[in-house]
């Protein structure tokens, strides 16, 4: 039975912390955002998506669905 729990809580922190909205970025990330916005705001879909797509080195379908799930609109 402890170990149950034990799983159940490590399941449920794992799944609390996937849907964070918080990205970390690296440092080669955030100088290649600086360069393509002076201001970016991940909340800007169409924003979100290019950076997704030039610093991320994503494609359209999984950057809209990432940016969306992050609560861009």
């Amino acid at each position: 039975m402890r170990l149950q729990t034990l799983f159940s809580c490590t399941v449920l922190a794992m799944s609390l912390a996937a849907c964070s909205q918080e990205v970390e970025y690296t440092n080669e990330q955030r100088a290649c955002i600086a360069q393509h916005y002076a201001n970016y705001d991940a909340s800007k879909l169409n924003q979100c998506v290019d950076v997704c797509k030039a610093c991320m080195k994503g494609n359209t379908l999984t950057c809209n669905t990432s940016c969306k799930l992050r609560g861009a609109s």
